[in-house]
Order: C-alpha cells, then sequence, then structure tokens
C-alpha cells in the first residue's frame, strides 16, 4: 500500500503535501530509509500528511503527557513529540526492537529523545501499568487492528476530561466495507463500538488510512 491518503490520485495527493508544513531532512530520511529498509513493511508507517497533522493536534490540545501504541520506525512518535512542550512526555510501547532502533536514531536527530520513552513488550499488557486515573492528554493507537478495542478500553478511563484519542487504519484500505479476514473484521467492530461509547465524542475522517479522533466528555 502507498503512503498516501485513501482515495487520492498520486497528483492529488502531492499537492496536498505541498499544501501541510514542508516536510523536514529528519522526516523525509526517515521515510526514506523506512522504504529502503523495510520496503515489505514500509506501509505501518503514518502517511507523510498525518505528521504535520498529529503536531498540530498535539499543541492544539495543549498536551504534555502522551501515549503511543505501536511505534514503528518513529514518525507519528517525532510527531507528536515536536508537539509536545520541552518538559512534555511521551510514552510508547511496542514490541520490536528492530524497528524502534530506527526510530531511537531519529528522535535523538530531531532533539526529541529526551520527551519520549520507549516500554518494549506486550502493549496489551504494558499499557496497564500506566497510572489508573485521568491523566493523559493524548493517545494514539496505530498498531495490531485485533486489539484496537483492548487498548481503547484501557486509554479511555486515563484520559483527562477533554483529551483526545486517535486511532489510525479506521477504513483499512477500504475494506472495512467487505472485510474477510479477523484484521478487517476486527476493525469493522471496532468502528461500530465507538459509535455506542458514551464516554467520548467521536469523528471519523479519511485522512490517510482513516483516523478516528475522539474527544473525552
Amino acid at each position: 500500500m502507498s503512503l498516501k491518503s485513501i482515495g487520492l490520485s498520486d497528483e492529488l495527493h502531492s499537492y496536498l503535501v505541498a499544501h501541510n508544513p514542508l516536510l523536514d531532512p529528519v522526516v523525509t530520511d526517515l521515510l526514506a530509509e523506512t522504504q529502503s529498509a523495510l520496503p515489505q513493511y514500509a506501509n505501518l508507517s503514518i502517511a507523510p500528511e498525518q505528521a504535520p497533522f498529529l503536531t498540530f493536534l498535539t499543541r492544539l490540545v495543549g498536551a504534555r503527557r502522551a501515549v503511543e501504541i505501536g511505534t514503528f520506525t518513529g514518525l507519528s512518535s517525532l510527531s507528536i513529540a515536536r508537539g509536545l512542550p520541552p518538559d512534555g512526555r511521551l510514552i510508547c510501547f511496542d514490541i520490536s526492537k528492530e524497528f524502534t532502533d530506527i526510530a531511537r536514531r531519529y528522535w535523538e536527530r530531531a532533539g526529541v529523545a529526551d520527551r519520549i520513552e520507549l516500554r518494549l513488550g506486550p502493549a496489551a499488557q504494558n499499557v496497564l501499568e500506566l497510572p489508573d486515573e485521568p491523566h493523559l492528554d493524548l493517545a494514539f493507537i496505530d498498531a495490531d487492528k485485533v486489539n484496537n478495542r483492548t487498548y481503547w478500553d484501557a486509554l479511555v478511563p486515563r484520559l483527562r476530561p477533554g483529551g483526545v484519542i486517535v486511532v489510525d487504519n479506521v477504513l483499512y484500505h477500504g475494506t472495512v466495507l467487505a472485510p474477510i479476514n479477523p484484521d478487517q473484521t476486527a476493525v469493522v467492530e471496532f468502528n461500530d463500538y465507538v459509535l455506542t461509547d458514551s464516554r467520548v465524542e467521536a469523528v471519523m475522517i479519511p485522512l490517510a488510512d482513516g483516523l478516528t479522533i475522539a474527544r473525552k466528555r
């Protein structure tokens, strides 16, 4: 899958990227290394237009305490960390040292490594080690789709009122219209679950592979 918003032509995607904040060399180099070193996994990265969006959203909500589930090579975490104040903190959960070793190098290069804590291991278990009380300003979920609801239900109670949770790939390359495997079915069921969750107000937007953005009531 290409790293662009679903349904856009290559030309319209280029126009979209050009009319967002310019991608600096750190981001372009990270995208290039991900594509060249991990071509079979490169589609796990967020799309280029999502990077400035995540930075903008982090600043918009005034986030100081953030969590990410699913880090891969680090573009989403880098983007969130850039939106945090110098004393802000982002905790990242992932299972791959290979992928996140790339992320660490780019966090250092971008000057945001001191804002990020990486916790390796099964996120469904490790996220439960976060304090139980509502304290998070922002959460981003972009990991194994069968656990979307598990991650959601762990994070929503830990969001402060007005805190924001973002979930990637909620259109899942368009397969939500006719799911045929467990991942696709899990995304459909998760999307339906969010509609009934009275703890939040949520919208779904067609950015990249679809984003759900929800605000804790």
